[in-house]
């Protein structure tokens, strides 16, 4: 079942089917208690009337046992023999015994102990001319009667009933045993209505929720469906530029497709950049790759002609070039920094002492205690230093400065020239890759574009950052900041 439509509907189902089913069981055990416990009254109550009877010493013969279809009365005494049943009652289960035929049985007529059965006579004998004895008064049991299921056959008609046991004690002592009984139709028939209102409703119930779940399901999803198509036709023409429907609600599909576009727009940039910098990177290759060629067909045709040192100078920019796209290329895929502790000062004092010679001086201002130490790969922190010392040089007009100092948790490298400066404006555009804002410098002079970009990426992978401001003496000031050296750096990176 691969719709969630589906899933969703079956599952409320399910859920429900349970939950009424339970609560039906439950309704009937209650049901059936409650209609039980009032048959047992009803029995109990006829019971205690036939009781009442006995301890009066009314005789077996003359008991008054009401209404006998309704509740059926037998009497048992010490033994358990029959004494007394009501009328038309032909047989019986639950009570004990099954017997229906009465036994003869002294009366319960005080001083009627002659054993011949006789229930005439006894209550119109004087209790007092007992020659003085006394035989006490008789009681009915207050203690909780008995009760039973059972089933009895009045007048040719087998019904279930349920029986309540009560002892009474005649006059004479004798103890005997009324088993009353109430009918157990209208409980049976009001649990077997409640049933079957049950049944035949439960499926109806079922079937509404069902269809309620799967109407309701289907119009929450429908949003994903749009989004689902949209994504389906983005795949299918590859414009990045198309963006799925995002709901008016605020739930969470439109959180969904608001995230959707999201990650479309950062997509699409990602693309863009993607593109421009092959492009870039291609243009920028084409240049001393032509030169080159040009060169070795002349010095092919013509040795003489042939211009070893451009052609080494070439070499060496497509080498550099190619660096350079490898760096940024393991930083675009995420490469992560070492973990080694790399002394900043003597960082910056080793590759200001590679341009002893160059057309710029340039001065290190290094704490005497010091540079600070921060954690990462050391050739990479030489390439950031190395390329803002290329760039400043490439745009002094007579010094640059560097100096390293301790600050906010961290290490600053601050490269200062004494050139024209960035105007404002395109300070955050330099970091671009293959920007060059003097366009009319020629490509031999100028890099590709590509130094500050990669020292700006390598110091974010850093955990640190790369800005520039104005220096003191109007030209550039980059300042590179890296956060100090961790407890657990591993041991210090040698050059």
């Amino acid at each position: 079942m691969r719709s969630v439509r589906a899933r969703a509907a079956l599952g409320a189902t399910v859920v429900v089917a349970l939950a009424l089913t339970v609560a039906g069981l439950a309704v009937l055990l209650v049901l059936r208690a409650n209609l039980t416990d009032q048959a047992g009254l009803q029995a109990e109550v006829a019971a205690r009337e036939v009781a009442g009877q006995l301890a009066l010493d009314v005789p077996f013969d003359r008991l008054d046992m009401g209404d006998e279809e309704d509740h059926p009365v037998q009497v048992t005494d010490e033994e358990g023999r029959v004494v007394a049943v009501s009328k038309d009652l032909e047989a019986v289960s639950g009570t004990g015994t099954d017997r229906v035929t009465p036994r003869p049985a002294p009366s319960p007529a005080v001083g009627d102990d002659d054993g011949d059965g006789d229930r005439h006579g006894g209550e119109d004998r004087d209790d007092d001319d007992d020659g003085g004895a006394d035989p006490g008064r008789g009681e009915i049991s207050t203690d909780e009667p008995d009760f039973s299921n059972g089933t009895a056959t009045v007048d040719g008609d087998r019904a279930g009933y349920r029986f309540a046991a009560v002892e009474a004690t005649t006059r004479a002592g004798l103890t005997l045993t009324v088993h009353a009984g109430a009918p157990l139709a209208a409980e049976r028939r009001a649990v077997a209505s409640v049933r079957g209102a049950m049944l035949t409703g439960l499926p109806v119930v079922l079937l509404v929720v069902a269809g309620v779940t799967w109407l309701v399901t289907r119009r929450a999803l429908r949003p994903v469906e749009g989004i689902r198509r949209e994504m389906a036709a983005i795949t299918a023409s590859e414009d990045l530029s198309r963006r799925v429907p995002e709901p008016g609600s605020h739930d969470e599909i439109a959180r969904l497709a608001r995230t959707t576009n999201e990650t479309l727009t950062a997509l699409e940039s990602s693309v863009d950049r993607q593109r421009r910098f092959v492009a870039d990177a291609s243009h920028e290759l084409r240049s001393p790759i032509a030169s080159l060629r040009t060169q070795l067909e002349v010095g092919a045709a013509h040795p003489e002609l042939l211009d070893v040192p451009g052609a080494v100078a070439d070499t060496v920019r497509l080498q550099a070039l190619a660096a350079d796209l490898l760096l940024l290329a393991r930083l675009d895929a995420g490469e992560r920094p070492g973990r080694a502790r790399v002394d900043l000062g003597a960082l910056v004092r080793e590759e200001a002492a590679q341009r002893t010679g160059d057309r710029i001086a340039v001065t290190v201002s290094v704490p005497e205690e010091g540079g600070p130490g921060v954690t990462g790969s050391r050739g990479q922190l030489a390439r950031v230093v190395g390329n803002l010392l290329d760039n400043a040089e490439r745009h002094a007009e007579g010094s640059v400065e560097v100096t390293v100092r301790a600050e906010g948790g961290g290490a600053v490298v601050a490269v200062t020239d004494d050139g024209a400066g960035v105007p404002e404006a395109e300070r955050e555009r330099i970091f671009e890759r293959f920007v060059r804002l003097d366009d009319a410098r020629s490509r031999d002079d100028g890099g590709a574009g590509l130094g500050l970009a990669i020292a700006r990426d390598v110091a974010a992978r850093h955990g640190g950052r790369l800005t520039v401001t104005a220096g003191a003496q109007g030209g550039a000031r980059f300042e590179l900041w890296l956060p100090a050296a961790r407890p657990d750096a591993g041991a210090p990176d040698r050059p």
